[in-house]
C-alpha cells in the first residue's frame, strides 16, 4: 500500500494496513473514523483560512490565532513575505563574506528544526574544512540548548583558540557572530549561555563580535531581548506570533541559521508548499498528513500501539527523528481533552536510527510488548554513494557482501529489518524521500507537522499549545531566585 505523490515522494504503509484478519489497521477501522475524519478535515481547513484552532489559546490564556500552515506560501502580508525572504538571502550573503563562525543559541524548536538544515546541508565535518572548501560559509556550533557548563567552557576556549589560529595565521581578528534565539528573551537554558558567552568572549582582543537576535518583532512593547536588541542596535529577525517552536523551522527561526549555511530556503518552502496543496482533498487515501494521522490514530487506539519509533535511515537525519520527538510530544502529549475531561493522551515518541540502532533497539522492536509503530525514513538515492570493496577476497564472508554499494547495502538492512518486524505482527511504515534536498526536506517535515493538527482534532486535544512545560518553569523561578539570596549574589 503506497501513496506517491508527483514529486516522487512516496509513503509506504504496507506493514500498518491491511486485510481483517491480518492483525493490521484496516479499512473498515478508517471507516469506523470516517465521520471525525471529517471534521478534522474541516478544522484543519479552517485552520489554514483563518487561523482559527476551536478552544485554542495562548500561555497566558488569550485567544490565539495558529499561523504555522501560512509560513510555506510566501506573500505580502505573510510571516514569510517577498521582502522578509530577500533580508534573509541578503543576510546569508553578508554573512559568507563577512562571517567565520557562527554560534546559534536556542532550545526547542529554536535548536531541533536548525539542527536538520545543518546536519542536511552541511554534514558533521562542516566545521574541519577550509573557508574556501565551505566556499566562505563559515563555521557553525551550537548552544543554548542545554545549562552544561563543561560544554560552554569548552566552546570558549576552542574559539579562543580559533581566534589565536586566526591572529597568527590570517592576520585579523576572528569574525564571531552569536545568534541568539528566544522570543522573550528570558529562556533560562538560552539566555544563561548567550550571557557567558558574550562576557568571555566579548573579552578577547582577537575576536570581533557580533549578535543577531531572533525574537519577538514587537517594538511597541519590546520584549527583554528585542529591547537589549534595540538599545544595542543587534539586527533582528522574528519569532513570529501563531508559530510554536515546534513548527518554526519553516519561519525567521529557522530561516535565519539556513542563511548562514547557503541553504536552500525556496526549495524548503516550495516542498512544504507542495506537501500542504498535496494533503487538501477530503479523501483520506489521496491525503498524506489525514491518511498519516489516521493509521497512527488507528493504531494506538485500536491496536495499544501507543509507542512510535522514528527511525531515518542515514545518519544526518537522526537529527531530524529528534525534531520529530519534540512536535510529537509536545504536540499531542496531553492531560484533558478540549472540554477539560482528564483523558491523557499521546503516543510516546522515541529516537532510533538505522543502522545503528538495529544493533540496539530492534531486538526489543521485534520481541518486546505490541506497543510500538516504527516509522521509517529512507532516502531513494543519495548523492554520494560507494561500492563496497573486496579488498579481503581470503575472508569469504567479507567478499560476500563486496561488490554491493554502501547505499544498497542501508536499503537492504532497512527492508529486511521492516520484513523481520511484519512477519512477528509489529506494525510500521517509511516514508521515502526521492533525494536528501531541500525541497523534499521540506516536504517530509511539514508532512509531520500538517499530522499532528489532524491528530489533534481525532483525539480531541489542542496540538499547538504546551501547558505541561509552562508548569516545571513556574516551579523554576523562585528556586533559582532563593539559590542566589542564600549564596549572597542578589
Amino acid at each position: 500500500m503506497k501513496l506517491r505523490l508527483d514529486s516522487g515522494f512516496t509513503f509506504d504503509y504496507t506493514h500498518l494496513y491491511g486485510e481483517e484478519g491480518d492483525g493490521k489497521v484496516t479499512a473498515a477501522d478508517l471507516e469506523g473514523l470516517k465521520e471525525a475524519l471529517g471534521e478534522a478535515h474541516e478544522a484543519v481547513k479552517t485552520m489554514r483560512a483563518t487561523g482559527v484552532v476551536r478552544g485554542h489559546l495562548s500561555k497566558d490564556g488569550t485567544p490565539e490565532k495558529v499561523l504555522s500552515p501560512q509560513l510555506p506560501f510566501v506573500a505580502e502580508g505573510h510571516l514569510n513575505s517577498p521582502a522578509s525572504i530577500a533580508r534573509l538571502k541578503a543576510f546569508g550573503q553578508r554573512v559568507q563574506k563577512e562571517t567565520d563562525v557562527v554560534v546559534s543559541l536556542g532550545i526547542g524548536g529554536s535548536y531541533l528544526g536548525n539542527k536538520v538544515l545543518f546536519d542536511v546541508q552541511c554534514g558533521e565535518f562542516w566545521n574541519m574544512k577550509t573557508a574556501k572548501e565551505r566556499d566562505g560559509w563559515p563555521e557553525i556550533y551550537f548552544s543554548g540548548n542545554n545549562i552544561d557548563a563543561r560544554r560552554t567552557a569548552d566552546l570558549i576556549a576552542h574559539l579562543k583558540h580559533r581566534a589565536a589560529v586566526m591572529r597568527s595565521h590570517g592576520g585579523r581578528a576572528l569574525r564571531l557572530m552569536l545568534l541568539v534565539i528566544s522570543k522573550s528573551g528570558g529562556t533560562l537554558d538560552t539566555m544563561s549561555n548567550f550571557m557567558v558567552l558574550y562576557d568571555a568572549l566579548g573579552k578577547v582582543p582577537d575576536i570581533e563580535m557580533e549578535v543577531v537576535a531572533v525574537t519577538d518583532p514587537n517594538e511597541a512593547k519590546p520584549t527583554l531581548l528585542k529591547k537589549l536588541a534595540m538599545d544595542k542596535g543587534w539586527e533582528t529577525f522574528a519569532v513570529p506570533d501563531g508559530v510554536g517552536g515546534r513548527f518554526s523551522v519553516f519561519s525567521e527561526v529557522g530561516l535565519s541559521l539556513a542563511a548562514c549555511i547557503g541553504f536552500d530556503i525556496d526549495g524548503f518552502l516550495a516542498g512544504a508548499r507542495a506537501m500542504d496543496e498535496a494533503c487538501r482533498g477530503d479523501d483520506v487515501y489521496e491525503n498524506p498528513a489525514m491518511l498519516n494521522a489516521a493509521l497512527k490514530f488507528a493504531a494506538s487506539e485500536i491496536y495499544g500501539r501507543d509507542i512510535e519509533v522514528m527511525m531515518p535511515y542515514g545518519d544526518y537525519l537522526k537529527s531530524l527523528s529528534e525534531w520529530y520527538i519534540q512536535l510529537l510530544a509536545e504536540s499531542l502529549g496531553k492531560g484533558e481533552d478540549r472540554d477539560g475531561n482528564q483523558t491523557p493522551y499521546g503516543r510516546t515518541p522515541l529516537v532510533a536510527v538505522g543502522t545503528t540502532d538495529m544493533h540496539a533497539q530492534t531486538q526489543q522492536h521485534q520481541e518486546g510488548v505490541l506497543d510500538k509503530v516504527v516509522q521509517f525514513i529512507r532516502v531513494e538515492k543519495w548523492p554520494e554513494d560507494q561500492v563496497i570493496p573486496n579488498v579481503f577476497p581470503e575472508a569469504e564472508k567479507l567478499a560476500a557482501f563486496a561488490g554491493v554499494t554502501m547505499a544498497e547495502a542501508l536499503e537492504v538492512a532497512r527492508t529486511s529489518n521492516a520484513e523481520a518486524l511484519a512477519a512477528n505482527n509489529r506494525f510500521s511504515a517509511v516514508f521515502s524521500l526521492p533525494e536528501l534536498t531541500a525541497f523534499h526536506l521540506g516536504e517530509l517535515m511539514y508532512l509531520l507537522a500538517l499530522s499532528v493538527a489532524y491528530e489533534g482534532e481525532l483525539a480531541d486535544v489542542d496540538a499547538f499549545n504546551q501547558p505541561g512545560v509552562e508548569a516545571y518553569k513556574r516551579i523554576m523561578g523562585p528556586r533559582l531566585a532563593e539559590i542566589k539570596k542564600t549564596a549572597g549574589r542578589g
